[in-house]
C-alpha cells in the first residue's frame, strides 16, 4: 500500500526538503495510471495529479494494444481481463492488400488486440487506487521548483492554490504537456499531416475485418470495431483540408471513407466527431534532474501502425522499477540514467515506422498506388521483410543495449518460458522482483529440501528464484520489467558460481548475492517453452 499521503494544506506553503510523497506522476492516462500503480505496488508514496475530472471518458483515442503491451500488462495480472473483453485479431491489413500475420509470433498474445483506450485506463486505474495512489483530480499544474533534495509540483483547483512535494516527479500529461515546459525541454519536429477527422460512429454494414487501413492516394482510412456496435474512424481527404478547429461532421466523415474504401458501409448515429493533425516530435532528454517525461509528454507521432499508447506503457514499465530500487535504497540514481539510454531509441524508432506508413499512405494516386502495391508484395512474400514487420509493429523486437562482453542475451525480450512446477514466468514477474532462473541442480546453489516443493519461491524481496523444466544450463536473471539483465553459459562451478551471485549482488543491490541461494529442488520435466506456443 502507498506509505505516504499528500500532506499539502491548499496554501503552498512547503518547507524545502519536506517531501510528502515519494512520487509525484502528473497525468492519469494510461502511462501515468500504469507508472503510478507500479509505484505503489512496489510500497511507496504516489500522488497523481490530473486536470480531468474523475470520470473516465467512454471516447476513444487509442485503441489497439500490441502483443508486448499485452505482456507487460500479464506482468501485473491484468492482460486476460482486457482480452476477454475486447477483439483479438490475427491478421492486420495494411492498404488493403499488406497482411501482418502476428501468429507467427512467440508469444502468448500472438494477435493485435483491438480495445478502446478507456478500457485499459479502468483497469489501470482500478489497480492504482486498489495499491493506494493518491488521486488529486480537477488539479492543473501551474509549474514546479526542484533542488538537489526534491521537486514540488504547484497546481491550481477550484478551491485554490496548492503544492505537493517528492523524491521525483514524472510527467505522462500528453502531448502539451506542462512538465515539459516546466523544465524548459524542447519539442523539436514537424508537423506530418493536417486536416485528420476522427469518428466514434455505428455501421449498418460489417466491414470484412474488424480492424482495416486503406489508402488510395487521395485519402485514407482506418476502421475499427471496439465492441458495443460502435466503430472508431481515422481519416483524411487530400481535397478537403481545414484547420484543427474547423467542424467536422458525420457527412465529412462518411464522403472521406468511400473515397478510401469505396463504401461508408451505412455509417449513422456519430457521438464524437473532431479534427486534428498529427505531429512527429521527440524530446532531446527524458530526463532533467529529478523530473522524467514518458508517453506523448516524450514522444508524439502519427497514429500509423498504433504506436503511441503501447510506447508509453512499456515507457512506464522501463521507468518504474528503477524509480522503485533507486527510493529504496537498492541502487544509485544513476541507474535512472539507462531510462533514457533505453527508452529515446525506442521512441525515436517509433517515430520512424510510424512515419514510414504515413508517408506511403499519402502519396498520390499514381506512384502512390504503385508503391503501396510493392510494399504490400515485400511483406507478403518475403518472409524475413515480414517478421521484421510484425517484431517492430507488436514491440516484441526490442532489445536495449548491454554492455562491452555481456551475454547476447542480455538486454533482450525474455520470452515467457514455461518453468519448473508449471509456472510461466510472466507470473511471476507480477510480484514486482527480479527473477533468476537456473538450472537443476545449480553447483554452488544451495537446493531446499524436497518437501518444500518444485515451486518457484522468493529468495528474499527482490529475487524470485525458479529453475528451467529441461537441462538447460543457462543461467538468466530477468528484470522486474521483463528484459534479461544477465546470463551466463558458464560450466567452471567456481567461475558461475562468482559470476551469477555478483550479478544479484549487482542488479538486487544485496551485498554478496546470498539471497539467491535458497532455491527449490526440481522433479524431471518437458522442455521448457515460451507459454501459448
Amino acid at each position: 500500500m502507498n506509505r505516504r499521503t499528500d500532506r499539502s494544506d491548499g496554501t503552498g506553503a512547503d518547507p524545502r526538503g519536506a517531501r510528502d510523497t515519494d512520487v509525484i506522476v502528473v497525468g492519469a492516462g494510461p502511462t501515468g495510471l500504469l507508472l503510478a500503480g507500479d509505484l505503489a505496488e512496489a510500497g511507496l508514496g504516489v500522488t497523481l495529479l490530473e486536470r480531468r475530472p474523475a470520470e473516465i471518458s467512454n471516447l476513444t483515442r487509442a485503441l489497439v494494444v500490441h502483443a508486448r503491451t499485452l505482456e507487460q500488462l500479464d506482468a501485473r495480472g491484468l492482460a486476460d481481463e482486457l482480452v476477454a473483453g475486447g477483439h483479438p485479431l490475427t491478421g492486420l491489413r495494411l492498404f488493403g492488400r499488406a497482411t501482418i500475420d502476428p501468429t507467427q509470433l512467440r508469444s502468448r498474445f500472438p494477435f493485435v488486440l483491438v480495445t478502446p483506450q478507456f478500457e485499459v485506463e479502468r483497469v489501470l486505474e482500478r489497480r492504482a487506487r486498489r495499491a493506494g495512489v493518491t488521486f488529486r483530480h480537477d488539479s492543473e499544474v501551474l509549474g514546479l521548483d526542484q533542488d538537489i533534495e526534491g521537486v514540488t509540483v504547484r497546481f491550481r483547483t477550484a478551491e485554490g492554490l496548492g503544492s505537493v512535494r517528492a523524491a521525483y516527479v514524472v510527467g505522462t500529461d500528453g502531448v502539451r504537456s506542462t512538465i515539459r515546459e516546466a523544465v524548459g525541454l524542447p519539442f523539436p519536429g514537424r508537423s506530418v499531416i493536417r486536416s485528420l477527422v476522427l469518428a466514434d460512429v455505428r455501421l449498418a454494414q460489417e466491414p470484412d475485418s474488424p480492424l482495416t487501413f486503406h489508402a488510395t492516394g487521395e485519402g485514407f482510412a482506418l476502421i475499427a470495431s471496439f465492441g458495443g456496435g460502435w466503430y472508431r474512424v481515422i481519416g483524411w481527404n487530400r481535397h478537403r483540408q481545414a484547420a484543427d478547429d474547423a467542424p467536422a461532421d458525420l457527412d465529412e466523415v462518411r464522403e472521406l471513407t468511400r473515397l478510401a474504401v469505396g463504401s461508408d458501409y451505412g455509417m449513422h448515429d456519430a457521438r464524437w466527431v473532431s479534427r486534428f493533425h498529427s505531429d512527429e516530435r521527440q524530446v532531446p532528454s527524458y530526463r532533467v534532474g529529478r523530473v522524467f517525461l514518458a508517453g506523448d509528454a516524450a514522444h508524439v507521432h502519427s497514429p500509423a501502425g498504433a504506436l503511441g499508447m503501447n510506447t508509453g506503457l512499456q515507457d512506464a514499465a522501463n521507468l518504474s522499477w528503477k524509480l522503485a530500487a533507486v527510493l529504496r535504497g537498492r541502487a544509485p540514481d544513476g541507474l535512472l540514467d539507462s531510462y533514457q539510454t533505453e527508452r529515446h531509441p525506442v521512441g525515436k524508432q517509433a517515430l520512424r515506422s510510424s512515419g514510414a506508413l504515413i508517408r506511403i499512405a499519402l502519396l498520390p494516386t499514381g506512384p502512390g498506388h504503385a508503391v503501396r502495391a510493392l510494399a504490400a508484395q515485400l511483406v507478403n512474400r518475403v518472409r524475413p521483410l515480414s517478421r521484421r514487420a510484425v517484431r517492430t509493429i507488436s514491440g516484441l523486437g526490442i532489445a536495449y543495449p548491454a554492455g562491452p562482453g555481456a551475454h547476447p542475451l542480455a538486454g533482450r525480450r525474455a520470452p515467457d518460458f514455461r518453468l519448473a512446477g508449471g509456472s510461466r514466468l510472466y507470473e511471476l514477474l507480477r510480484q514486482g522482483r527480479f527473477v533468476l532462473i537456473t538450472p537443476a541442480g545449480e553447483p554452488g546453489v544451495p537446493q531446499a529440501p524436497a518437501s518444500g516443493g518444485d515451486s518457484p519461491r522468493p529468495a528474499d524481496d527482490r529475487v524470485v528464484t525458479a529453475f528451467w523444466r529441461s537441462e538447460r544450463r543457462t543461467a538468466l536473471l530477468v528484470r522486474p520489467d521483463g528484459y534479461i539483465a544477465w546470463a551466463t553459459d558458464a560450466t567452471a562451478p567456481a567461475a558461475r558460481t562468482a559470476a551469477l551471485r555478483g550479478a544479484v549482488a549487482h542488479w538486487t543491490g544485496t551485498e554478496d548475492g546470498a539471497s539467491i541461494a535458497t532455491a527449490l529442488t526440481p522433479p524431471a520435466h518437458a522442455a521448457d517453452t515460451p507459454a501459448g506456443r
